[in-house]
């Protein structure tokens, strides 16, 4: 049995991938088609590169309707469908509030009330007109702004998962920044799959939970990491599209499911959501398991369904 690794920096993160297999160069060469791909879409959906055809989107979208690639347009649409799944709490139009609470290219800050007000009149997927018979891609509103990160490291990651099974790999686990990852069949010696932990979002010197995955996905989002402080509180660089505000509540969610572009737009609009519309979410996505964390309470309160934990869980 041969073990490859190998790892790309895209998307502003470092992609690691680990290929078993019995022959090293089909290995490597499958592990290079599917890194080359994700620095293919990184070109194309890159929020902060003006030569990217999503900026170029954004750049003309409100004057006329913009044609776009059968692969964005599809991502888009698929965008618009999970955002209107979770009631708007996944929004891909979320670039002006981006912008406004100072997380594009920086820590954040608390903006003016007004500038708030300002960035959600140029917020939301209601505001953007999918053309099918056309695959164009138009915008209502002035400034605004798709901004894709909530999705495009998930798509990144399914779209090079293609690439490896065509390839004729068997087993492989590829990830972006521990956050996201696939699971092509098992690792060596283990039939359950791959063994994957959760550290606990207030302290990670501590294990949360604990799962295994297998030719399925895995994403967990948190509102830490990216952020500031404000009167005894800290404010991440998630945001509530349908609010306009940073979430609170909610330290930490997790998504396993057979699609990694689901995986990622879901763990994110969990920490927007109420648990009760979280649960209702899960519903619509077959083979789909979730995790939250909420401490609105003063204390950790984690609500797990269907993933192994080390806490006690409220379902």
């Amino acid at each position: 049995m041969q073990t490859v690794r190998m790892a790309l920096n895209a998307m502003a993160t470092r992609f690691e991938l680990l290929l078993h297999g019995d022959d090293a160069v089909l290995l490597r060469g499958a592990g290079e088609e599917a890194l080359a791909e994700i620095k293919r879409l990184e070109q194309q959906l890159s929020f902060y590169d003006p030569t990217s055809e999503i900026s170029q989107l954004n750049a003309n979208a409100s004057k006329e309707p913009v044609r776009v690639t059968p692969r964005l347009y599809s991502l888009l649409r698929k965008a618009a469908e999970i955002h209107n799944e979770t009631h708007g709490a996944f929004d891909v139009t979320v670039g002006p509030l981006m912008r406004c609470w100072g997380f594009v290219r920086g820590r954040g800050t608390w903006p003016e009330e007004h500038e708030r007000k300002e960035a959600l009149t140029k917020t939301g997927m209601d505001k953007v007109v999918l053309n099918d018979a056309e695959r164009t891609v138009a915008f209502r509103q002035p400034g605004m702004a798709l901004d894709l990160g909530a999705i495009g490291k998930g798509y990144a990651i399914e779209e090079a998962g293609m690439f490896l099974r065509e390839g004729g790999i068997t087993s492989a686990l590829l990830h972006g920044g521990t956050s996201t990852m696939l699971a092509i069949g098992t690792p060596p010696q283990n039939t359950d799959g791959w063994p994957i932990g959760i550290s606990d979002p207030l302290d990670d010197s501590q294990m949360l939970t604990s799962t295994s995955i297998r030719d399925e996905a895995l994403s967990v989002s948190a509102p830490r990491g990216k952020g500031f402080q404000k009167d005894g509180k800290m404010w991440g660089h998630v945001i509530d599209p349908r609010k306009g505000y940073p979430v609170q509540g909610a330290t930490l969610s997790a998504v396993a499911h057979p699609s990694a572009m689901i995986c990622d737009a879901i763990s994110t609009a969990l920490l927007a959501m109420r648990r009760e519309d979280g649960k209702q979410v899960q519903q619509k996505f077959h083979g789909m398991r979730t995790l939250c964390v909420y401490d609105d309470t003063g204390a950790a309160d984690l609500v797990s369904l269907e993933f192994h934990s080390t806490h006690p869980t409220n379902q």
